[in-house]
């Protein structure tokens, strides 16, 4: 009897706080674009889909309204879909401000581990104290957050919260390659950050521009899951803008069949990464 195959879990990253159509026509604002760009990233075979709420012309938000007219439009596009907020918006929003989309319960939502510097005089502030809110905040709501690291020290940020019960487990982390300000992504940097990780997490990788598709790739081959998506990428290849969320989807599927992996389906993935324990812990 052959052994069964592992599973694969593809986020995607559809929009993004800093992106913007005139670097990409196919960004999506709308909700028509929204939907089409979460419908077909879906219908390819992502199980999660990453959302930065934008008003129709363009600008960033973390109004909880827009979330809710965007996650309702999503999920009647794709009903099984995991639908995961953002509460890192755009740099320069108050922590009262991004934490708006955990008041529509969400079944995840990013949760970032530590400050950064995105270049010239943007800082994305994410204090100790703001973390541990941010946590408490979501397991009050029972949503399981996806702790996003740019960096070695994000993880030891997250790991000492966890002694300390500020992060309760199941523990996810998004390993995120190649920011401005961040760890670079080269295979050493990832496989550092990995070998950083409890053996018990589960763990996904998001490269940035030109590391993605190489750090998805090397993300697979280390027992890992991957995001994709106009958020990280927007070329397919150099100078070859992308079509749509759905093309970098279906690249890392025939790319992760070619190494004998599955892709997870939705219902699968909530079962791999355990959502339904930071579900209960809101009845406790």
């Amino acid at each position: 009897m052959s052994a069964q195959k592992r599973k694969v879990i593809i986020t995607a990253a559809i929009s993004g706080a800093e992106v913007t159509q005139e670097m990409n026509p196919n960004v999506p604002y709308t909700l028509e674009q929204y939907v089409r760009e979460a419908k077909g990233a879906a219908e390819a075979g992502a199980s999660i889909i990453h959302l930065h709420a934008r008003f129709d012309d363009g600008t960033p938000t973390q109004d909880r309204e827009r979330f809710r007219v965007l996650i309702d439009g999503i999920r009647e596009a794709c009903p099984e879909v995991i639908i995961q907020p953002s509460t890192g918006g755009a740099t320069g929003m108050s922590a009262d401000e991004r934490l708006q989309p955990l008041e529509l319960d969400p079944e995840m939502a990013s949760l970032d581990a530590g400050t950064l510097n995105f270049g010239g005089d943007e800082i994305f502030v994410n204090t100790e104290n703001m973390i541990i809110d941010f946590a408490a905040r979501m397991q009050k709501r029972g949503v399981m957050p996806e702790i996003e690291v740019f960096d070695k020290s994000m993880i030891d940020m997250a790991l000492r919260l966890h002694r300390k019960g500020k992060i309760v487990a199941p523990l996810h982390f998004n390993l995120v390659m190649g920011v401005n300000g961040g760890i670079t992504g080269t295979p050493r940097d990832l496989e550092f950050l990995v070998h950083s990780l409890p053996a018990d997490a589960t763990f996904t990788v998001s490269g940035v521009g030109q590391s993605q598709l190489s750090m998805n790739v090397m993300a697979m081959l280390l027992g890992g899951h991957v995001r994709i998506g106009f958020e990280d990428n927007l070329m397919m290849d150099r100078g070859v803008l992308a079509d749509s969320n759905a093309q970098f989807v279906e690249r890392i599927v025939r790319i992760a069949h070619e190494l004998n992996l599955e892709i997870a389906t939705p219902a699968e993935a909530r079962e791999i990464l355990r959502i339904d324990e930071h579900k209960k812990l809101r009845s406790m």
